[in-house]
């Protein structure tokens, strides 16, 4: 299918060949008929992309931090690949749409195929011939409201929401500053609800429409302040919707000159919000920023997950928002086909963008795209070839599901870089990048079906997706012949550990490997090394400053991620074991009480693990720590000798009581690159780099570390559990 992207890098925006995105059990795959370009909201993205490297640097500082901290730690090269990675992928446009349902997920009530629907969210009701949507952001589109109408309903719940929060009663008069798409919609929701409405804008043919439409219009040169006080008895207007995008401080300025005592100001645009206290003080003039579409947005659990809020409780959610956008539009409330001045074949977006960007100088408001010429089926065609040459005999075929940061920052540079490897395929769960990654690394093809990887192109399967796809994912590349690697977590309960285990021992020839790279390190070898003459049990401790991450991070979701302890958790299990050398016996794990956090998310543990030699680790993870303080330190004792590694860039080790050795690197170095030669070479070998007994003992280790917590005891680490 064909989608519009930016690239933002350059700024250009165009038409890429991509993969029909995925259909999963909560979302519904829709074709659609019409797309509304935002000209707010798309136009500041496209104008950041026009923006050279330093503008863009000045205008997001946060970004550049994130940076300078990733140069700091990981060095040079890998911060310009992860940075050129980002700049250099398409980002997908747009986030409202209608058009037909395709199919749909299993867990999708009251919708299927052939239905008319609206859709709407960044990232989903993209400017694309297929879109994948969120069931929560679907909404039924009435018999008598045609598509291109219905395209607006995003907008329509956006502008909605800020009416809702200014709570307007009948009678009441209102300025809505900003004529744009959003301030007409407003003005015609203000006067279903029998609201007085004043309107300005700097365009006056904006105003013209507003009074259009019923407003009382103040055009550039008028006086906003005199026309308020004028229709309200010098009163003040009851409440102010401030629907422009601006640098300016002016509108919010303008708002407390002209709101009577204890009225309302609602901020919908993104405007500068600098209150001048004096005025809102002495009126006690309540100030709402409105978030978006409605109650949902941003919780990951409403629009990801599927989970509704409960009608009596909630009664207005994006979704419900939504539907009542079309309504009023099917009911004759709402004239919406009267604010579109453009449309344009999807083919010819590019068009419509160089309108918004201005190197077409002419006015516009509503622009349209319409897509006309689109195949019957979404899944005519599976792959979409990107280097037609065939593979080279005697390499090795590697293929990858996911493409996310740390795959093409961590993984695809450094095995592009390896003699006898080529790429094959690639897949993704949405498809919107995998096109972009597949052109930078060199992959004969891009697809949105995983069976596709498993042709005899392709040896090795490389599995980058969320957690909850790794261990049925690994389990369908055994039973396909293929060899295959998997980020951490191998899997995210004993029962995926179990059917793993099922598939391995049924094939037998292939071989697994988890991306735990921190035992492949520089530094965790020299440290192996200095303790090599040592047989005596041993001691670990690994300490960890991991860091908060946002609690809508998909990581802290205990479906898809499974939290941070299983996420990361069996990284440091795993690399307690390469030092001490043993597979772990039993593991015991406490942690902090906190009452926000439930123990399958505790990101704040500490853990024992016994080995069968009489060594222990003892592993603290740590997420409330400050960010000042390096991430990681390891020490190692035993036998009289000592050995310390600090945040992966330095190692001390010690000998005796006057002896010690200092290694210092460049740059972090946690093993990415070593583990995947050494992965690489043992698939063209035929011998393991990393033992399946280890990999699934430090696997089960780790996730019997939270059933630990739950118990309160200690528990043994039984290889045997996965026989069951």
């Amino acid at each position: 299918m064909k989608q519009v992207a930016q690239v933002f890098k350059a700024g250009s925006i165009n038409i890429y060949d991509v993969p029909v995105p995925t259909l999963t059990d909560k979302f519904v795959l829709v074709r659609n008929a019409n797309s509304v370009i935002s000209a707010g909201t798309e136009k500041t993205k496209v104008d950041m992309g026009k923006k050279s490297l330093l503008q863009k640097a000045k205008a997001r500082p946060d970004l550049v931090r994130q940076v300078i901290k990733k140069l700091q730690t990981e060095g040079l090269g890998k911060t310009l690949q992860t940075v050129n990675s980002r700049l250099n992928s398409p980002s997908p446009l747009g986030y409202s749409s209608a058009g037909e349902v395709v199919a749909v997920g299993g867990l999708v009530k009251g919708l299927r195929p052939g239905d008319r629907v609206a859709c709407g969210g960044a990232g989903y009701a993209n400017h694309a011939e297929f879109v994948a949507v969120p069931k929560n952001l679907i909404a039924k589109v009435p018999d008598n409201v045609i598509y291109e109408e219905a395209a607006f309903t995003t907008l329509g719940a956006i502008a909605l929401q800020g009416v809702r929060l200014a709570e307007p009663r009948l009678g009441e008069t209102f300025l809505v500053i900003g004529l744009g798409l959003l301030g007409q919609i407003a003005v015609q929701l203000l006067r279903a609800n029998g609201c007085k409405v004043i309107g300005t804008d700097l365009d006056p043919s904006l105003v013209s429409l507003a009074e259009k439409y019923g407003a009382v219009g103040v055009h550039p040169g008028g006086d906003a302040v005199a026309t308020c006080h004028e229709l309200t008895g010098s009163y003040g207007v009851d409440g102010v919707l401030i629907c422009a995008g601006t640098s300016s401080n002016q509108p919010v300025e303008l708002s407390g000159q002209i709101t009577r005592e204890k009225g309302r100001v609602v901020v919908i645009g993104a405007v500068r919000m600098d209150i001048p206290r004096e005025e809102y003080f002495k009126k006690e003039i309540s100030v709402v920023i409105s978030r978006s579409y409605g109650p949902g947005r941003y919780d990951p659990e409403y629009e990801e997950g599927g989970e509704d809020y409960p009608y009596g409780y909630v009664r207005f959610t994006e979704q419900r928002n939504m539907e009542t956008f079309l309504s009023l539009v099917s009911q004759g409330s709402l004239d919406i086909s009267g604010l579109i001045t453009h449309r344009f074949k999807f083919e010819n977006a590019n068009d419509a963008y160089e309108l918004i960007e201005g190197d077409k100088k002419e006015p516009y408001l509503g622009i349209v795209l319409q897509y006309g010429s689109i195949s019957p089926s979404p899944v005519s065609e599976h792959r979409i070839t990107i280097n037609p040459e065939p593979i080279v005999s005697g390499s090795l075929g590697i293929s990858f599901f996911g493409a996310g940061n740390y795959a093409t920052s961590s993984l695809l540079p450094p095995l592009r870089g390896m003699e006898g490897v080529e790429f094959t395929g690639l897949a993704t769960a949405s498809g919107r990048t995998a096109q972009a990654v597949a052109k930078q690394f060199g992959f004969r093809f891009c697809s949105n079906e995983l069976n596709e990887l498993f042709t005899e192109e392709t040896d090795m399967l490389m599995v980058t997706s969320r957690h909850d796809t790794h261990a049925k994912l690994v389990v369908k590349a055994l039973e396909a012949g293929k060899h295959v690697y998997v980020e951490k977590p191998l899997a995210m309960s004993v029962k995926e550990l179990a059917a793993i285990h099922y598939a391995y021992t049924k094939r037998g020839d292939r071989q697994i490997m988890v991306g735990f790279n921190r035992r492949f390190s520089a530094l965790t070898t020299a440290a192996i090394e200095h303790f090599a003459e040592v047989h005596s049990p041993k001691i670990v401790s690994i300490r960890i400053n991991a860091g908060v991450i946002p609690q809508d991070h998909w990581i802290q979701d205990p479906k898809v991620g499974g939290g941070r302890w299983i996420g990361e958790g069996c990284h440091f299990v795993d690399l307690a074991s390469a030092l001490i050398g043993k597979e772990p016996v039993s593991i015991y794990a406490i942690g902090m009480c906190k009452p926000s956090k439930s123990t399958l998310l505790n990101d704040n543990v500490s853990v024992s693990v016994a080995y069968e030699d009489g060594s222990i680790a003892n592993i603290v993870y740590a997420a409330d720590g400050s960010k000042a303080m390096p991430k990681e330190r390891i020490e190692m004792f035993g036998g009289g000798r000592s050995a310390v590694i600090d945040d992966f860039r330095v190692l001390t080790l010690y000998e005796s009581a006057t002896t010690s050795k200092r290694k210092k690197l460049v740059s972090q170095d946690k093993g990415q690159k070593s583990m995947l030669a050494l992965w690489v070479k043992a698939v063209k070998d035929g011998d393991a780099c990393l033992a399946y007994r280890s990999l699934m003992a430090n696997s089960l280790a780790t996730i019997l570390a939270v059933e630990s917590m739950t118990i309160n005891q200690p528990l043994r680490v039984d290889l045997s559990l996965l026989e069951a």
